[in-house]
């Protein structure tokens, strides 16, 4: 096989279970339970299907001879006639009625419904097993006071453990979407070839009642409650835009988690777990690249420009139907799911093992916490009768001498030196520097991780058992 392209999705990224999901194997197969479902409703409701010839399409619904149905393919042109033909050879009794009413979307856009659903499980399982472990650093780390950034430049503490729970709070909307995705997906159901129902009237006589509960009927042995209501010989395709948004708002996220792990990387406040035996660099030994987070910008990168395509898709489409969609769907669809999975198996193993370094972080809020100190200094001052304004100059002027001082001069900071030395303040460098307790800074940043995650995370995370082992995957 190493002579030919491989996708690194299935080669390097992603999961047993999520390849399975899209393999031939797996569409196949369903479409030949499909066939099952249409031959019991048909004879449920009374058409000429006979319980041996369901039992015979029953009994190879697993057994697909691939090699048959490729040859058959290329002399017919036609996926579904030639697995039609490839399962009425193995099933003669029932060959007569395989497909009877059926278009090939029947089979095709209620497969992909169905995978679709499964896939989207799976991402929601492995996600949440990412956020419980995410969960867990925050709840660890909720009283652990750092710089707070914004524009990357320092502003008010945080803590990082609030840091975290704001990584959280994307992935719970992520979940919340996958979910909704999910439970609200429907089946296109037996509409025939432009979706009048008109083949299945025919084979019924006319009675309209028994078509549309043949419809209903091959929903719930599917696993639904509803069908589409109208479609034309597809599905409306901006519901493969829909679901592949939703993946694509997993992959945002994860982007977003992923930088913010490598800036914090390069301050060495916090860390990507990185093995003893690790390779950094194949030129710099000393390197300890965050090469987990940037494969999860790297594949995320794809997955949000992998969205464009059913939307253009979706856009393109013709009346009741065009086959401009085809090829692009066995791409775009499945490439989507194997990368949100290849994505989540990463983060899975980020987020068992994040490293945090206290004291970087002290060392480097000591060296900011003058500054961060001044929004208290400046109402303190106001308390005993001073003007904000003027103060608020004041301390402006101040903070950009001691800046300058920094970093034109590397001397140490002297902010609390220069308030201290100004009678518009009415304060002592002592009494400054007894209030630098970095903790006091944070506000409510421990209690917020606690309620968030208390009311929020856990609730939402309860229903789900650990993700699967993902140790075979370079992650």
């Amino acid at each position: 096989m190493n002579d030919v392209y491989q996708s690194a999705f299935s080669t390097r990224y992603c999961s047993k279970e999520m390849q399975h999901l899209f393999s031939a194997q797996k569409k196949h197969s369903t479409w030949r339970r499909l066939w099952v479902y249409l031959a019991e409703a048909e004879h449920e409701l009374g058409l000429d299907v006979t319980q041996d010839q369901i039992a015979e399409l029953r009994a190879h619904i697993d057994d697909i001879d691939f090699t048959r149905a490729a040859e058959l393919e290329r002399d017919l042109r036609h996926d579904v006639m030639a697995h039609i033909h490839a399962y009425g050879e193995q099933c003669p009794n029932a060959r007569a009625i395989i497909h009877l009413g059926a278009t090939s979307c029947y089979v095709t856009d209620n497969t992909d419904i169905l995978i679709m659903r499964e896939g989207l499980q799976l991402l929601s399982a492995k996600l949440a097993a990412v956020m419980r472990k995410l969960a867990k650093f925050a709840l660890e780390w909720k009283s652990q006071p750092t710089l707070g950034f914004t524009h990357f430049q320092p502003a008010q503490l945080t803590t990082v453990g609030k840091r975290a729970c704001l990584w959280l709070q994307d992935f719970l909307t992520d979940l919340t979407e996958l979910e909704y995705r999910a439970s609200t997906l429907l089946p296109r159901g037996a509409k025939g070839t432009t979706g009048t129902q008109a083949s299945f009237l025919e084979l019924f006589n006319g009675d309209a009642d028994k078509v549309k509960r043949l419809d209903l009927r091959i929903a719930e042995k599917m696993g639904f409650n509803a069908v589409i209501p109208v479609t034309g010989q597809t599905y409306s395709r901006k519901i493969d835009y829909q679901v592949v948004s939703a993946l694509s708002g997993l992959a945002q996220s994860a982007s977003k988690f992923a930088t913010d792990m490598r800036l914090l990387s390069h301050l060495k406040e916090l860390e990507e777990p990185f093995e003893d035996a690790q390779v950094g660099s194949s030129a710099m030994p000393y390197k300890r690249n965050p090469m987990r987070c940037e494969r999860v910008c790297s594949l995320a990168r794809y997955l949000i420009s992998d969205a464009l395509n059913p939307a253009q898709t979706a856009a393109a489409q013709w009346l009741e139907r065009t086959l401009d969609d085809s090829a692009n769907r066995r791409i775009a669809i499945s490439e989507a799911f194997l990368c949100a999975d290849a994505i989540l198996n990463v983060l899975n193993s980020v987020c068992s093992g994040i490293r945090v370094y206290p004291k970087v972080i002290e060392r480097r809020l000591n060296e900011e916490l003058p500054f961060m100190a001044t929004e208290n200094v400046m109402m303190a001052a106001v308390k005993r009768g001073g003007d904000r304004q003027d103060l608020h100059e004041r301390i402006r002027m101040h903070s950009k001498a001691a800046g300058n001082a920094i970093k034109l001069e590397g001397l140490p900071n002297d902010l609390l030196e220069r308030i201290a030395a100004d009678p518009m303040f009415g304060v002592t460098l002592e009494q400054l520097t007894s209030e630098l307790e970095p903790l006091s800074y944070t506000g409510r940043a421990a209690q917020q991780a606690d309620e968030f995650i208390r009311d929020h995370i856990e609730p939402a995370i309860a229903r789900y058992s650990l993700a699967p082992d993902v140790s075979e995957i370079f992650v």
